[in-house]
């Protein structure tokens, strides 16, 4: 069994910071993609960040030079640094992991229930 914890939500005045961490435990031979996305009430999920497991980023237009998405692998943990933050960053955010399993010949998508960010004026 694969877990996912994610951790670093909370309230923080706008222009402030704010960091997000995703952990992976259990059976794991390797860790793809890690990525965050945030959730506004009543939308679906949107992509905020992602990094593949070579390292390669991308990021939602809304939060380029914001925000920075990185892993340790190590660890299997993807971090989500959010600096200068916004009244409309707030959401909820959730952590995605592509995960092979030990003895596994593909890849499952988990996910964790989700980290509210507030962001006040």
């Amino acid at each position: 069994q694969v877990q996912l914890v994610e951790s670093g939500g909370g309230l923080v005045q706008a222009g402030g910071s704010l960091r997000l961490s995703c952990a992976a435990s259990g059976s794991i031979a390797r860790l793809n993609d890690m990525s965050w996305y945030r959730r506004y009430p009543g939308a679906q999920p949107e992509l905020v960040a992602t990094i593949s497991s070579s390292g390669t980023v991308t990021y939602a237009d809304s939060v380029k030079g914001r925000f920075t998405i990185s892993r340790d692998n190590a660890k299997n943990t993807a971090l989500l640094q959010m600096n200068n933050l916004k009244p409309e960053d707030t959401a909820v955010y959730l952590c995605n992991v592509w995960v092979r399993k030990t003895g596994a010949v593909e890849d499952l998508s988990y996910w964790t229930q989700g980290t509210q960010v507030t962001v006040s004026t």
